[in-house]
């Protein structure tokens, strides 16, 4: 089953380099665009796409704004944020805003169709290049209000180990190099930490390691 796919960009050029993307991934179409945000609601409603990638700097409406009055009204669709902003405090408004994920737009080919999967499975995605500081924004709010951490999870110390460096960005690939193991022993490690703790996506794993102090602002 086709993904249906509504861009919203003010650069034309954007929206062509991710249509061309998109047209190269698998399962995914885009059925429509919009060049600002005040022509994304009504858009939306007729297409009622199932990801819409939303960027947050327009010219006449700010994405964050649209992104507010969109989520009520289509609450079915995916919100997946295009921007080249890397600012905490924005990245995190996106998200506590109800936005699903948060996608660089330098992200090559393969990290989009990544975001996409996660969207289109009920995850989260935040792009690597952030997630250290989505993590200190989220670290900083975490130790204003001081909650008191669980200490159930019940993990192992490689786990824990391995957990820490996925939240941080860390790929497969660098984190058994790092660690000296194999590619399938940290997936089968990752894939034991998403099932015994029912997270299965990045952001949700980032906001767990907060929660429950398992990462700190020194790590």
């Amino acid at each position: 089953m086709i993904c249906t796919l509504l861009l919203v960009d003010d650069h034309t050029l954007i929206r062509a380099g991710v249509r061309a993307l998109v047209s190269d991934i698998p399962g995914y179409a885009v059925i429509g665009e919009a060049n600002d945000g005040a022509h994304l609601l009504d858009l939306a409603k007729e297409l009622r796409p199932d990801i819409i990638l939303l960027d947050i700097s327009m010219k006449d409406t700010n994405g964050l704004d649209a992104l507010e009055k969109l989520l009520p009204v289509l609450p079915d669709s995916k919100v997946l944020i295009l921007s080249m902003h890397t600012d905490p405090q924005m990245i995190m408004r996106a998200l506590e805003m109800g936005a699903h994920g948060y996608l660089l737009k330098d992200a090559t080919g393969t990290e989009l169709e990544q975001a996409l999967d996660a969207l289109r499975n009920n995850e989260r995605y935040l792009s690597p290049a952030i997630a250290h500081t989505v993590i200190n924004q989220a670290l900083i709010s975490a130790q204003a209000s001081r909650p008191e951490p669980m200490e159930n999870h019940n993990l192992t110390a490689r786990q824990l180990e391995i957990l820490r460096l996925i939240v941080r960005g860390k790929s497969t690939r660098e984190i058994a190099s790092g660690l000296g193991l194999s590619i399938k022993t940290v997936e089968t490690h990752r894939s034991q930490v998403m099932k015994r703790l029912q997270i299965y996506d990045v952001a949700g794993l980032v906001l767990f390691c907060v929660r429950e102090r398992i990462i700190s602002l020194d790590d």
